[in-house]
């Protein structure tokens, strides 16, 4: 793998340097902007060089046969579950924080759920906000499910499930858009891509959990990790009301160590006792 990438570099690195050429671009502009990247992306945040590090990361995975995708996945998964003291097969449930770009996978565990592993997420699109329609390159937020029939082991990008967005709530408000899904990769109009091999092992669990009797597997998509400071920072805007409702579910997540019956009320999402007369978050039947 260390080999493809010094590859993957080096290649890079000739397409530029002949690029340049044909611009005659002087070396020491060069060498000052490439500084200044540097200095901007330590101060700022910003991964200046994220674009090439996906690059790379498709490059490698490309290099990879499917059987030894699935392979590196099942061991790794294998070795996470034995230091867990998880079983596959048990039911599942799946949390994601857009800001953090972290995917959790959390595993029953007796009454409750027992956290397995959080997954970074390679690439999501858009803004902090839900999705509202068809092409605005927006990742969904909200609470979904995932039965059998949103299962795809086919998918262009290694393995994909679908979210199930337009959900209850996202009807409810007039929302389209379709084909979101959790897939492999490093490229995303709306998705969440987890690379292949990410995406390997949370395929797993999923379809494990779903074999295995459960009927839908909850998955839940917050902007931001929903503490009360989080929420402090965020400024007043249209979607604070929203997050303060997607928040609820959130905390009772946190209190219980269960994951919260969900239904959608007057273009509202309702949570546990309050749902019961409700339009549940169902996925596809």
């Amino acid at each position: 793998m260390f080999f493809t990438f010094l590859l993957v570099l080096n290649s890079w690195g000739l397409e530029l340097g002949k690029r340049l050429k044909r611009l005659r671009v002087p070396a020491f502009i060069l060498g000052g902007g490439i500084g200044l990247m540097f200095v901007a992306s330590y101060f700022t945040g910003v991964p200046v060089f994220h674009e090439f590090r996906e690059r790379a990361q498709r490059a490698i995975e490309r290099t990879l046969p499917v059987e030894s995708v699935a392979v590196r996945s099942r061991k790794s998964l294998d070795t996470k579950l034995r230091a867990a003291e998880l079983k596959l097969g048990s039911d599942v449930f799946v949390r994601i924080y857009k800001q953090e770009a972290e995917l959790e996978i959390w595993l029953r565990d007796g009454e409750k759920y027992k956290h397995l592993h959080s997954y970074p997420i390679c690439k999501h699109s858009g803004f902090l906000g839900p999705k509202l329609k068809e092409g605005d390159r927006q990742a969904p937020e909200g609470f979904y499910a995932v039965t059998k029939k949103q299962l795809n082991p086919g998918s262009r990008h290694y393995r994909a499930f679908n979210l199930g967005f337009p959900n209850e709530y996202d009807r409810a408000h007039g929302r389209t858009g379709s084909a979101l899904m959790v897939h492999g990769g490093c490229t995303s109009i709306g998705c969440y891509a987890m690379t292949d091999l990410g995406v390997g092992e949370i395929y797993r669990v999923v379809e494990k959990a779903l074999n295995n009797g459960q009927i839908k597997v909850p998955v839940h998509v917050f902007p931001f990790r929903m503490t009360e400071t989080n929420m402090s920072k965020v400024p007043n805007g249209k979607w604070v009301p929203f997050w303060e409702n997607i928040k609820v579910g959130h905390d009772l997540f946190e209190e219980t160590g269960v994951p919260p019956k969900v239904g959608v009320c007057s273009k509202r999402y309702a949570f546990g006792a309050q749902s019961d007369n409700c339009r549940a978050i169902a996925g596809w039947s």
